[in-house]
């Protein structure tokens, strides 16, 4: 009942709430992004959501574009700024996601908005992370969130997915703003952003 007549129609409520309060803080944050990083503040990017719908991620920007002599990027920990480690470290390079949430693309609580071009790496029980709206936060986070492996990512995403309580829903909340106080979990360790994922083989594959 939770799941499907309630979450939606709750989320959107929250969002709405959420982009009002913190509307100074999030123009704020448009400003200081802008200077500090010469330019555009915000970061967009394509993700799959529920049913593997691809929509347009919007965050606020916390790493340059600089590139080498050849024209490629440089590494992630060469281009996060000190403001982008802070906005990271308090995670407030995520509420721009808010107007995701509110368009009805995430919800406040699910598996995180990963890259589209995991989807074909999922094997048939990773794949059902997409059953549902990917969010601001999720089990995955609060257990961990960047210190976790993929694989134990998924296993709480895939947990998530069978067991949607409006209660585990306010239980992540709060874990969730306890987290983000602690700072916990930011990073891998020896990464400045978590590595890709390159994969994992099917149980009964690996079983064999």
């Amino acid at each position: 009942m939770y799941a499907k007549y309630i979450k939606r129609p709750m989320d959107f409520f929250l969002s709405l709430c959420a982009i009002i309060v913190l509307s100074p803080v999030l123009l704020v944050l448009m400003i200081l992004g802008a200077i500090k990083m010469k330019g555009n503040p915000f970061f967009t990017q394509l993700r799959p959501g529920k049913d593997e719908k691809i929509f347009k991620l919007i965050k606020f920007r916390t790493m340059t574009c600089e590139t080498d002599e050849n024209g490629e990027l440089l590494p992630d920990e060469k281009r996060l700024t000190r403001y982008g480690k802070l906005l990271r470290a308090t995670s407030l390079d995520e509420l721009p996601e808010l107007f995701n949430i509110l368009k009805g693309d995430m919800a406040v609580i699910g598996p995180r908005p990963l890259l589209v071009q995991y989807l074909p790496l999922y094997n048939s029980e990773q794949k059902r992370r997409h059953e549902v709206r990917p969010g601001l936060s999720g089990l995955a986070q609060v257990n961990g969130r960047n210190s976790l492996t993929w694989e134990q990512k998924f296993e709480d995403d895939v947990k998530y997915v069978d067991n949607i309580t409006f209660l585990g829903d306010v239980k992540i909340i709060l874990i969730t703003f306890l987290k983000v106080f602690k700072r916990e979990g930011i990073s891998q360790e020896n990464n400045a952003t978590m590595e890709f994922f390159t994969g994992t083989l099917e149980k009964e594959k690996v079983n064999e």
